[in-house]
Order: C-alpha cells, then structure tokens, then sequence
C-alpha cells in the first residue's frame, strides 16, 4: 500500500481468505525526499516521464517486498499491490496507479495482482473505495468501519443489507499540510489543532464544498485537493494553527454527517488519523451514542494493505472483489491485472 498522504509504504504479510486473517508481520518504509518530490508532483509530468516512474516504481516496490522478506522470511504464494494514485477521475473513466506489476514480479519472482481499480472505474463505478468488501468480511462486527487516512472514508450496511461506502473529506491530506507549514510532517496527537480557534468563516466555506451535496456513490481525489480544498486555505503559518483546528472540526462534522439516519452503534476506526486524539475527542463529542473502537496499531496502520491482500486473493480465486452497490459500477467485479502468471 501506498497512500495518499505519502506516509509511507505498507507491507503486511498475511495468511487470509474471506472467512479469516492472521497479520504475520508488517513494516511501513518511509520513502527518500526524491521518492516522496517525485511522487507528488508526477500528475504535472510528461507522458516520458509517467511511464518511466511507473516502471522505476515497480522496481522499487519489488525490491523493497524483498528486503521485507529478508527481514520476515516465510513461504509466500502471491503479492497484492495497490500501487499509487497518481490520476483518479472516474467522470473520464480515469483512474491510475503507478508501479509496473510486471516488474514486481521480475523482482521477486511473484505473481502480483495490481490495477484493482480499472474494471469498475471502466464499467461506470468510482473505483473506490475497495476495502468495504474487506470491511464485509473481516470487520463485520462493527455497524461501520471509518477509515482516517489521505481522505476518510466510511463503509456500512444498509437496511436492504447492501454495503455502501464512500470518501467523507480530505483528513490527513489536509492535516499534513497544514502541519508542515509549522514545521511539523503531521500534527502529533492533534496537540497543534488543540491549541488553535476555530475560524467559523473558514469552517462555512469548508462545509460548503459541492462535493458534499452530492449522492453516494462519490470518491476524492489528489486533483479535487488541489483544486477545491487548498485554495480554501493559506500558507501563513501564523493562522496555521487556527486552520488546523478548524480542519479537524470540518472533518469531524462531515463525518458526523455521513452517519446521520443510519442505525450506527458501534464504529471501528483505522488509519493514521485514529492515532489523533485530538480529531477522535471531536468525533465523539458530536456522535455521543456512537461507541468508538480504536484497534491495536497493527490493525490502525496495516487494515488497509490487510484487505488488498485479501482482494489479491480473491482475484486469484476468481471470486469478487468489489462491490457494484459501493462504487456504483454495473456490478459486482473481480477487478485486478495479474503478472508472472507462469510464476504460480
């Protein structure tokens, strides 16, 4: 996994099917400044460029599953790699993420399921979010599973039992960089965004956003951020604690918002923005009959890469792996590309 918020690479080696998991080790691998610039501004690139950093990317990838598994030795049938956004604009039937499954499989000598996205972005679905199916399957103790990550996303069943899910707000995307006009990479435990005020203009104009009013199914992207979200705040670090704290409660309000007129009782909350104890207090402040369950970190930092080897594992098996009533594709799909087939 790599995510948006450009925090690192996630790999979890996991024994999985659909009924079980056993997370048996897992790393996160922080990438170089190059990686990290690299990453972040390739949606301005040349075609030249696009394709050479997806191959590069590839590489990088293959070589780090196999320092991973130099550290974790162990047998190990198949790689799931999510790879990384750099375009998702499904309106265009547009989504892309980068790192050549060819060449992580020439690295390792693996077969690797990657491009999960791209059957259901082509059959009409947003292409996300995928782990509801994940959330079905190994999470179903819980009424919803939220999902604190680049963006949140939340994922729950309906009365007529079908699941939906659906990106709420930038969380982390926004929280990040808000922190590094500070100095800070991310806002530690929220403490930053604690000691600021809430600017009620700003917050109006957050909660104002278009994006909000439309029906599910919807997915963000890095291109809606860029355009929509950061023009909304500035790059003045002395209102930067102001604009962190408002953020949080933007974010805790869209959230709350989400669940409105669902039967939500018990919620399990993952990714780095549980880890915020800040952004947590507010969440509960306003969904006060709602029990929050932060899990142990494993769970917290690695349930995203947990359920993609899942879908990896579904796809191997020909089984569905995503959701037409999530994402809004014709149906139900088993989405994903397979490389080193010869490898199985």
């Amino acid at each position: 996994m790599s995510g948006t918020s450009l925090d690192g690479l996630d790999v979890a080696y996991c024994d999985i099917n659909e009924h079980h998991f056993q997370l048996l080790a897992a790393e996160t691998y922080s990438y170089s400044r190059d990686w990290t610039l690299t990453l972040s501004t390739l949606e301005r690139a040349s075609a030249y460029e696009y394709a050479l950093i997806n191959v590069k990317l590839g590489h990088y990838l293959g070589q780090m599953v196999n320092r991973f598994r130099q550290e974790h030795p162990g047998p190990c049938d198949a790689i799931a790699s999510h790879g990384h956004t750099i375009f998702h604009q499904p309106s265009l039937r547009l989504t892309a993420q980068i790192g050549d499954g060819d060449a992580i499989a020439a690295e390792t000598g693996l077969p690797v399921v990657f491009n999960f996205r791209n059957l259901d972005v082509a059959m009409g679905g947003q292409g996300a979010p995928l782990v509801p199916i994940g959330d079905r399957l190994l999470f179903g103790q819980y009424d919803a599973c939220l999902n604190l990550g680049g963006f949140s996303n939340i994922s729950y069943e309906q009365s007529d039992g079908s699941r939906i899910a659906f990106d709420v707000c930038p969380c982390n995307m926004a929280l990040n960089h808000l922190s590094r006009l500070l100095g800070q990479p991310f806002d530690n435990n929220g403490q930053m965004a604690r000691t600021g005020t809430v600017d009620k203009s700003l917050l109006a104009r957050l909660d104002a956003l278009d994006y909000y009013r439309q029906p599910q199914p919807k997915s963000l992207g890095k291109e809606w951020f860029v355009s929509h979200f950061l023009p909304l705040l500035t790059s003045d670090p002395k209102t930067a604690k102001n604009q962190l704290s408002t953020t949080v409660e933007h974010i805790a309000r869209q959230i709350t918002w989400a669940t409105k007129g669902h039967s939500i009782n018990t919620m399990l909350v993952t990714g780095g923005g549980a880890k915020n104890k800040y952004l947590i207090a507010r969440l509960q402040a306003m969904i006060p009959g709602c029990k929050i369950t932060i899990p142990s970190d494993d769970i917290i930092d690695y349930k995203e890469a947990i359920i993609f080897a899942l879908l990896g594992y579904l796809r191997l098996n020909k089984k569905n792996n995503c959701l037409g009533s999530v994402t809004g594709a014709r149906h139900d799909n088993c989405g994903g590309d397979i490389a080193g087939l010869s490898l199985i």
